[in-house]
């Protein structure tokens, strides 16, 4: 007699982009299955099984897990991406590096160690406090 409308009349997404626009700040712990692109700023951490974008105007303190990235900004944390990451001339990392392949553009200012290719992907990176590595 009743059917349930939940599971037929709802529209089904793959997965949308979520975008964390210049001028909010977003605190704790924040997952997505679509693309994300983030131009604000992002305290706690960050993790996407899709692609994330990181603008010239963010400024993220947090640990990131994504399935590739491009970074034009600020980063404090480590970065953890399955395939491909991409730092532009104007990004600024702090913070360990796990990556599949990388790309650095002239001008690209990174602090911390960097691994990548097979032993990449198993690897892993310590926590990283805002002002240094600890080790």
């Amino acid at each position: 007699m009743f059917k349930d409308k939940h599971k037929s009349d709802m529209p089904s997404f793959a997965s949308g982009e979520t975008i964390i626009a210049q001028g909010v700040r977003v605190e704790g712990e924040f997952h997505s299955q679509g693309d994300v692109v983030i131009d604000g700023e992002v305290a706690g951490s960050v993790e996407t099984q899709s692609a994330l974008t990181v603008g010239e105007s963010a400024k993220i303190h947090a640990d990131v897990k994504a399935k590739s990235a491009v970074v034009a900004g600020e980063v404090v944390g480590n970065i953890f991406t399955e395939e491909m990451l991409e730092l532009l001339a104007t990004s600024h990392v702090k913070g360990d590096i796990v990556t599949g392949r990388i790309s650095v553009a002239a001008g690209a200012q990174v602090n911390g160690k960097v691994s990548m290719g097979e032993e990449g992907k198993g690897g892993k990176v310590k926590k990283v406090d805002e002002e240094e590595i600890i080790t």
